[in-house]
Parts: C-alpha cells; structure tokens; sequence
C-alpha cells in the first residue's frame, strides 16, 4: 500500500489530476447512492403502507378530507389527491357525463405520476454519466502515463524495464480508480432503475383500479343538476 501512495506522489501532473478527478467521481457517486438507497427504500415502504391501509376499506372521501391540505404528503397520496379532487369537482355537475369524469381524473393522476417519476429518476442521469466516463478517464491517465515513461526511456542511456516500471504502475493505478468510480455506479444504477420501474408500475396500477373504484362511486351518487 505504501507503494501505491508513492506512485501516486510521484506521478506526473496529468495522471494525478485524473486520479484526483476520479477519486471526486468516486465520492459524488457514493454520496448519490446511500442518499437514493434510502429514499427508495422509504418510497417503497410508504406505498406498500398506503396501499394496505386505503384497501382495507377505509373511506375514501373522509381519508380524503383529511390529507387534501396537509403540507406534506406522500408520493401516492398526492397519486390520490390529484384524482379524487378532479372527481368531486366534476361530479357535482349533472352536465358532465361520468365517462368524462373519469378520464380526467385518471388523467390528473397520471400527469402527477409523471411529476414523481421525475422525482424517482433525479440523480440517476449523474451515476450514468459517472459509470460510462469514468473508465476514459482512468484510460487517459494510463495512455499519458505510459506515454511519459516511454519518452523518459528514450532519451535514457540505460534502458531497463525498471526505469517504466513506475511510469506504467501509475498508470494501471489510473485504470484501477476509473474502474473503482464506474462499476459501483453501474450497479446502483441498472438497481435503482428496476427499483423505480416498479414504484411506478404500483402508481400506474393503483391510478387504474382507483379508476374503478371512481366508476362504481359515480354510478352510486346522486348529483346536483
């Protein structure tokens, strides 16, 4: 380990800011994973939690009354808000058919499922970016450091392979972190996008049978003319 330490101290310019490049790489990507880990994580608790408690068979219009003006709800309950707020307001009017009612309501919620989908993907254009990188910048830190030391044998009279074998170890080193900076990203990102392919796939799937639910209530209302 000692060794690696001193051909990092000892490596050209160049090859040490992309070592330093990519140890940033490395740091950035980390923190983005743990962050996005445990906001996954709580996502998918609090829809399989919502869903549990809402397919009991609670009320769906007092449940309703009680979460429309909180200041902080939760991704599907918002799902739910959005749609439900669309179908009291129409279906007061007799002069809207229930058809139109409820397309506008599946239609209000999947315009918020949009708005959460983008906030499940924030981020994840980051570690792509990070995990497809990385590996050229590690390869230009080992193109320019074999490079040096080649140019260092040749204007050397003793020509040995101790004299590149620094210049090429520095270089593999570039290599190393490039593929230690990309590969964590990689995986946390094919990870994180099944994760969220699911989250909304459960947000698609209950706007749909909410969507049900909606039409049954709608031919079991009276309305106002």
């Amino acid at each position: 380990m000692g060794n690696v330490f001193q051909l990092i101290i000892e490596a050209s310019f160049l090859v040490q800011l992309v070592m330093l490049v990519l140890l940033l790489f490395s740091i950035y990507s980390w923190s983005i994973i743990v962050s996005k880990h445990k906001f996954l994580k709580k996502v998918i608790f609090e829809t399989q939690r919502f869903e549990e408690r809402f397919w009991s068979g609670i009320d769906v219009a007092e449940y309703y009354d009680k979460i429309k003006n909180k200041r902080s709800i939760i991704a599907i309950e918002g799902i739910f808000v959005s749609g439900f707020r669309e179908y009291v307001k129409l279906h007061e009017f007799d002069i809207v058919n229930s058809d139109s009612i409820l397309q506008t309501s599946f239609k209000s919620m999947k315009i918020r499922i949009s708005r959460e989908a983008e906030n499940l993907e924030s981020f994840l254009t980051i570690l792509a970016t990070i995990g497809t990188t990385s590996p050229y910048v590690g390869l230009l830190g080992t193109v320019w450091g074999i490079m040096h030391s080649f140019q260092a044998l040749s204007i050397s009279s003793q020509n040995t392979i101790a004299q590149v074998a620094p210049g090429i170890s520095e270089a593999l080193i570039a290599t190393a972190l490039g593929l230690i900076a990309a590969i964590p990203a990689v995986i946390a990102y094919n990870k994180f996008t099944n994760d969220i392919e699911k989250i909304i796939l459960k947000y698609d799937n209950f706007a749909e049978e909410f969507t049900v639910l909606l039409q049954k209530r709608a031919l079991s209302e009276p309305r106002k003319k």
